[in-house]
């Protein structure tokens, strides 16, 4: 099911609030104020976070350019987040243009969260302290 505006606002917020907690039980360093860009073993890499029932996640094209990793967080059924990785080049040849308007439009490139269970590589299950989550879309 595609986002409308009020869908895509709770799935931003709940990334911006989900992925700095994965980051840091991952030993992450954030890098970035403004994004989910983050040092992970040297590398540069960007946590996208996703409901149980979402289907794919985003990331714009000007940032996958910087990127080394791209890290799939998908909410699973016990509430932990199972924290998949694929690199930003296996993310750029299996992205497809998003369907966003007007100030998003051609900017960003999703992926399946089936392309990241089949081609990632599992980094680690998350179980974040006091799962109280906002509830939201995907980020």
């Amino acid at each position: 099911m595609p986002q409308d505006r009020y869908t895509g606002a709770a799935g931003n917020a709940f990334g911006r609030e989900t992925a700095p907690r994965i980051g840091q039980a991952l030993g992450a360093a954030r890098i970035s104020k403004t994004s989910n860009e983050f040092r992970l073993q040297g590398r540069r890499v960007v946590i996208k976070c996703a409901r149980l029932a979402t289907s794919s996640v985003g990331v714009t094209y000007k940032m996958l350019e910087r990127l080394e990793a791209v890290l799939g967080a998908f909410e699973e059924p016990d509430g932990r987040f199972g924290v998949y990785e694929i690199s930003a080049a296996e993310f750029g040849r299996r992205m497809r243009p998003s369907q966003s308007k007007g100030s998003g439009e051609h900017k960003v490139g999703l992926v399946a969260k089936r392309d990241f269970l089949n081609r990632g590589r599992l980094v680690s299950r998350v179980a974040l302290p006091d799962q109280a989550l906002k509830a939201g879309g995907d980020t």
